[in-house]
């Protein structure tokens, strides 16, 4: 296996880019979208774009497999971007077709588990960014981190691993219904000790 990263001068098709994960938090695309429509000029989107390519796993079907920034290729096909360009970070060509999900998933540059938590077969996972279902979780996950609830981390979808910890302890209803309320209870159960094995957790808040 080659390990590379380097950036694809060449545009590719956001719709060719193949994601490596089956959901995305809508309300964190929305947030994405609305960013890119502050940028109105097209030299500004044209900065954006170089300075955040997506970084891909080349496959042995020669296509290109999302492994970040999902929010953001979804975000930026609902803006009508027709190509971004991309950073390949591993170049894994040579590898069987069969054995190539089981070697992304050695990497953990996969997260099979749709919207409730339920993991599933590796075809199952969409073909374009544009089949990413919503998980509200997820945007209520996000949102938490960057409020402070817990760090930045670079485990491997550490939102996802707090989405499905407060998937297990808020209703859906309310994060659908009323995202403050969610996140009200969020925080709380962010410094809940039953937490501590999450990336960037924080702690207890300290009494007094």
């Amino acid at each position: 296996m080659t390990n590379i990263r380097e950036p694809v001068l060449q545009p590719i098709p956001i719709l060719s880019l193949r994601p490596t994960q089956m959901t995305v938090g809508m309300r964190e695309v929305q947030e994405k979208r609305q960013r890119w429509r502050a940028h109105q000029s097209k030299k500004k989107q044209a900065k954006l774009l170089g300075e955040h390519m997506i970084p891909v796993v080349l496959g042995p079907d020669q296509r290109h497999y999302v492994i970040d920034h999902h929010h953001l290729a979804r975000a930026l096909h609902e803006e009508g971007v027709k190509d971004i360009l991309v950073t390949i970070v591993a170049d894994l060509t040579m590898v069987d077709q069969d054995a190539f999900w089981v070697v992304l998933d050695n990497r953990r540059w996969v997260y099979p588990y749709d919207a409730k938590g339920k993991r599933h077969h590796f075809k199952d996972i969409p073909k374009s960014v544009a089949g990413l279902k919503d998980d509200p979780f997820r945007s209520l996950a996000g949102e938490l981190r960057r409020v402070g609830g817990y760090a930045k981390d670079t485990t491997p979808f550490s939102e996802f691993l707090w989405a499905d910890y407060l998937r297990r302890r808020v209703a859906r209803k309310v994060v659908e219904a009323d995202f403050a309320k969610a996140m009200e209870k969020a925080l709380a159960l962010a410094k809940n000790a039953e937490a501590v094995y999450l990336p960037g957790w924080c702690g207890p808040a300290p009494d007094g």
